[in-house]
């Protein structure tokens, strides 16, 4: 029977409810006796009493033995409550150690030990990893989303000639110093999203529509990446900007296709342009070669007539005083002269013989036409060569012998 149904015995009443005409709560003071007594027992001891002096001694050695297990018990308790203050710190990461929700110490990649909690914690901030952030992204939202419509609102943009562009802009950034993003900002990563889209603004704001959608890019990239990080710096935020890329520069979706009409016809100007000079550059070093040679060539006439005019004016002048000296024999010279130069000219040749008045008369022409209307017979024309080369030798000869008889009568006349 149950200790505590009536009519059962009080005996196993766990409370110390064996007392006569005890019917109230037990006492605390029991307790935790009986519980201490438990705790002794558990460590070597022995439970104590009210005896005589060999109870007192086994209780003063029981109580010896229960201190020393719970020192043990307690030493092993801290020792393992040690042991969680180690940790380890990877590469690429930084451990920031807390005390008491305070700033301690940066830790280096390695193992660490700090004070266990509740006193020391540590945050891990992965300082390699890098991040993106991209102003004006349109995908990932749906028709009606207002986080689609506010990323739009991010992309319109008003430049300095009043009109309005759609920009997008992406920003790769990395975590500098992990103090400083832990604890100087509550949103690093939201603060960096509104100092670019704030850089952002005021480039655009100060450049005009042509300039962004165009040629201006670059431009402003680099002026971007550099605000960026002065605010970045400014705030104290521990991130590093590491690149900006200016994803795409469109007009407004309700002007756009006018835009393209508009640049279009600026690419076609800008070709025509092209192709106009380079027309230009094809055809201008061409007439200045041209007149370049015509200059040289006027040059060498010039200088070869008035060389030639120089020669015949002193040939002349050398004639000249041959013909003081000697009339009679520079006037025959200058006749045979003459003459040489005209029958050189002339395919026909007349033989005087003296002593007789018949004037032989070769038609050379004739007989140079017939051997060149009959290639076929080498023969007849190496014959018509060599009788044409005998005449002549022959009317060479004739001439000086003529010469010379004329000078021989010339020379006794004088005498």
């Amino acid at each position: 029977m149950a200790w505590n149904e009536p009519g059962g015995s009080k005996d196993n009443d766990p409370w110390g409810g064996g007392k006569k005409n005890d019917q109230g709560p037990p006492d605390l003071d029991e307790v935790v006796k009986k519980f201490q007594d438990q705790v002794s027992s558990i460590f070597g001891g022995k439970k104590g009493s009210k005896g005589g002096d060999g109870d007192d001694k086994g209780s003063s050695s029981g109580g010896a033995g229960g201190k020393v297990g719970i020192s043990v018990v307690l030493g092993g308790a801290i020792f393992l409550w040690g042991l969680t203050g180690i940790y380890i710190v990877d590469e690429g990461t930084r451990g920031v150690e807390l005390r008491f929700g305070q700033y301690n110490e940066t830790t280096q990649p390695g193992p660490h030990w700090h004070i266990p909690s509740p006193i020391d914690s540590v945050e891990i901030v992965d300082v390699s990893q890098i991040r993106n952030v991209e102003i004006g992204y349109r995908s990932g939202a749906g028709a009606g989303d207002a986080s689609k419509r506010s990323v739009l609102n991010e992309a319109l943009m008003l430049t300095q000639d009043e009109n309005i562009v759609d920009v997008n802009f992406a920003v790769q950034y990395r975590i500098k110093n992990a103090q400083d993003y832990l604890f100087n900002l509550r949103s690093p990563d939201e603060t960096l999203r509104e100092a670019t889209e704030s850089a952002v603004r005021e480039i655009v704001g100060k450049s005009k529509m042509d300039f962004v959608l165009t040629e201006g890019r670059s431009d402003m990239v680099r002026s971007a990446e550099v605000l960026i990080q002065d605010i970045l710096d400014r705030y104290g935020s521990g991130l590093q900007v590491t690149s900006v890329n200016m994803q795409d520069a469109q007009p407004p979706e309700q002007v756009q296709a006018a835009f393209s009409d508009a640049v279009k016809a600026r690419e076609d100007e800008q070709r025509l342009k092209n192709e106009a000079e380079a027309y230009a550059n094809d055809i201008i070093p061409k007439a200045r070669g041209a007149a370049a040679r015509m200059n040289e060539e006027a040059t060498a006439y010039k200088s070869k007539v008035v060389a030639e005019a120089q020669g015949q004016s002193s040939r002349f002048l050398q004639v000249l005083g041959e013909y003081q000296k000697a009339p009679v024999v520079t006037r025959e010279r200058l006749y045979l002269d003459a003459m040489e130069t005209v029958l050189n000219n002339t395919s026909k040749v007349m033989i005087d013989v003296e002593g007789s008045g018949n004037l032989l008369y070769l038609p050379l022409d004739r007989m140079m036409g017939q051997a060149a209307a009959a290639p076929l017979l080498p023969q007849s024309s190496q014959a018509v060569d060599a009788a044409r080369q005998e005449v002549e030798k022959r009317a060479r000869e004739r001439m000086a012998d003529d010469v010379r008889s004329r000078a021989t009568l010339r020379s006794r006349e004088t005498r």
